[in-house]
């Protein structure tokens, strides 16, 4: 057997020689000076040779356990030569399969599926708050501990619900490497718990008619720019989501059949919505047509959509705060209302804030129904918020009249 001090002393000669240790390992020694450790073994007949390491890097000892692995994988059927080839490219690949790296792959995969520009521009903007931390680490490396540290730094400034989203996000991404057999398993999953839940806070929304109607002043008085004003005109009438609003294209505005289709890929839901247009609506349209170039309805600066930041920016230089009103609000406000008035059925104001319906099938069912009820709530809600800005003195909307035996139809 071959010991430390003889490879250490091992001469070097003008041609390469071996020095056995036994059951196939021995150190080669070459004209260069140098030494190299390598296993002989035969593989289905044909002898093959598994190289080891450099000594004194890899030490005898070292060397004798890799023999020792080799001869246990031949024992079961491997060959030490493929595996090593095969652990050798795997560990390329890891090196290459980093966080952000996949995260990107994941984010465009989502586009492909027709994910709004809004959520994965906000997927995008996580990945930034995280790409200096482990955004370069291969996924395989990734331990709970490096996920945990950014978003604790998150966590300390206050924004704990920014945190949550960042932790849902690292999630998603891993469990894509999952499935894509880049990781075996996720080591977010045992973060449950570890950060601290956000309290839930309702958005803010005007839900009294009189403030509502000072509300609708306001808007008619503000000098902002045209879209802008334009644009929160429009809002309380149609009570859309503002990133539907805000994206709006007048591909999608029909004139004629007084509709507008919002395209599935930008809908909370993944499904398209139509919204009936009431004459104050398509009268605000048309003057935004008249006012406006390029194919979206309300553009901020530089032909870009409006931001929802403007919007409610815009709403707390008319004096209403943010714990008073924003641009989501404008839903809950007719929600509220239009379910106060006992004039329309549950079903089609759900059908108006395009919610999803618990049961496949009724979800199916309720996708077509409720339409011409929904026309004409869309002309009364307009009408009634006409009533409040003119300060008219208008009944509680549980005392109004059904329009057109609506009632009984229903």
């Amino acid at each position: 057997m071959l010991t430390d001090v003889r490879a250490r002393t091992a001469k070097i000669g003008a041609k390469p020689y071996k020095l056995a240790d036994g059951q196939g390992l021995y150190l080669l020694v070459t004209p260069s000076g140098s030494k190299l450790w390598r296993f002989k073994y035969r593989q289905l007949g044909r002898e093959r040779l598994l190289a080891i390491g450099k000594y004194p890097e890899t030490s005898l000892a070292d060397a004798r356990k890799a023999r020792d692995k080799a001869r246990d994988q031949l024992a079961h059927g491997e060959d030490p030569s493929l595996t090593k080839r095969r652990e050798k490219a795997r560990k390329a690949a890891e090196a290459g399969d980093t966080f952000a790296a996949i995260a990107k792959e994941f984010i465009a995969k989502c586009e492909r599926e027709g994910m709004s520009p809004v959520t994965t521009g906000k997927k995008r903007w996580l990945l930034s708050l995280l790409g200096s931390s482990f955004g370069n680490m291969p996924v395989a490396a990734i331990q709970p501990a490096d996920i945990l540290a950014p978003l604790r730094k998150i966590e300390r400034k206050g924004n704990h619900e920014t945190a949550r989203r960042a932790m849902q996000f690292v999630g998603q991404v891993l469990r894509y490497a999952v499935s894509t057999a880049r990781l075996r398993s996720d080591p977010s999953r045992d973060l449950k718990g570890a950060l601290i839940t956000p309290r839930v806070t309702h958005r803010a929304a005007i839900l009294d008619p009189e403030r509502l109607g000072e509300l609708l002043r306001a808007i008619e008085a503000y000098g902002g720019r045209p879209s802008t004003v334009l644009a929160l005109t429009l809002l309380p009438h149609v009570f859309v989501r503002p990133g539907e609003l805000r994206h709006a294209a007048w591909d999608e505005i029909d004139f004629v059949n007084a509709r507008w289709s919002i395209p599935a890929k930008r809908m909370k839901m993944r499904r398209e919505h139509v919204v009936p247009l009431s004459t104050q609506a398509l009268a605000i349209l048309k003057e935004a047509r008249r006012i406006t170039n390029g194919d979206l309805v309300f553009p901020g600066v530089g032909s870009i959509p409006l931001s929802e930041n403007t919007l409610n920016q815009a709403l707390r230089r008319m004096g209403f705060t943010d714990a008073e009103m924003t641009a989501h609000g404008f839903r809950a406000t007719a929600s509220t209302l239009l379910n106060e008035s006992n004039l329309w059925s549950p079903d089609a104001i759900e059908r108006a804030l395009a919610h999803g319906d618990d049961g496949s099938v009724r979800a199916t069912y309720h996708r077509g129904a409720h339409w011409q009820e929904r026309v004409q709530m869309s002309q009364w809600w307009s009408d009634y918020l006409d009533k409040l800005k003119a300060a008219d003195p208008v009944r509680d909307p549980k005392g109004s009249q059904d329009p057109k035996g609506l009632e009984e139809a229903a």
